[in-house]
């Protein structure tokens, strides 16, 4: 008899290739859930080569990375954990709203008004037309910050990359919370909910993460919020990144959600 995995799909964020989940999906792998770490709709299989040619993701708005996400999760016969990152977050939010998924971790997520806020280069253009591109001194600003300068540089070469403008200018309308084009809070039959922020987080700020948490107050549904001081955007790349998961994976397995017990076999 096969052991039967529960899928756990990742959804990385802006300014980030999908090379960011490495360390998550080999612990969460070794925890025993089947890992799924898709990229975006037409983004290259290097930070490298998305650095060169982002060409294929120019287009990319917040419904169409949802769609993509949501047909992955809807080719699982068992509904996956869904884990998402800053843009990743929200879009695993709108994921679980929709009735799709077992559960949801929202690690430092979006809405924010990033384009608004300066996240492009230090002349706050475009690095390449139909993107915005943080440059090391910025992403060390917005997304390292709670990290050491030698950190932040190393983080940027490994997995900083252009960002979609148009799904920039869809999030940037959603910064009052998830409501609307974000996603449905009032869903009472959803899984587990975790929402998880970084008190130092430029971009996805823990007051705005904290707004989201109460807006879903209406639903019955379980919704959890865990802090983080001292920590920021970076926080699941930086040196501090295993012992968010440790915590994440304790939460879930605390409200049901974790893989079956060594030895449990379909019949």
């Amino acid at each position: 008899m096969a052991v039967h995995r529960t899928p756990a799909v990742f959804v990385h964020g802006a300014w980030f290739h999908s090379s960011c989940w490495e360390g998550w999906a080999e612990r969460f792998a070794a925890y025993g859930f089947e890992v799924c770490v898709p990229g975006w709709p037409g983004e290259a299989d290097t930070v490298a080569r998305v650095r060169r040619d982002p060409g294929p993701l120019r287009d990319l708005g917040l419904d169409a990375l949802t769609d993509h996400h949501a047909r992955i999760v809807r080719s699982f016969g068992t509904p996956p954990l869904l884990i998402g990152h800053g843009a990743g977050g929200l879009v695993v939010q709108r994921l679980l709203g929709a009735g799709l998924g077992r559960a949801a971790v929202a690690l430092a997520p979006m809405p924010w008004s990033i384009v608004q806020d300066g996240a492009a280069g230090e002349d706050g253009s475009d690095g390449q037309q139909g993107f915005v591109s943080l440059s090391p001194s910025r992403f060390r600003y917005l997304v390292a910050n709670a990290v050491g300068e030698d950190e932040a540089a190393t983080l940027f070469e490994r997995h900083a990359v252009p960002a979609p403008s148009r799904l920039l200018a869809d999030l940037g309308p959603a910064v009052t919370g998830v409501t609307g084009v974000a996603a449905v809070t009032g869903n009472a039959t959803r899984g587990p909910l975790l929402l998880v922020s970084g008190q130092e987080d430029r971009l996805a700020s823990d007051a705005g993460t904290r707004s989201v948490y109460k807006l879903y107050g209406d639903s019955t549904a379980v919704t959890g919020l865990k802090q983080y001081a001292d920590r920021g955007h970076s926080l699941v790349v930086d040196s501090g990144w295993p012992a968010v998961a440790d915590q994440v994976l304790a939460w879930l397995a605390a409200n049901g959600v974790e893989p079956p017990a060594a030895g449990a076999a379909e019949g």
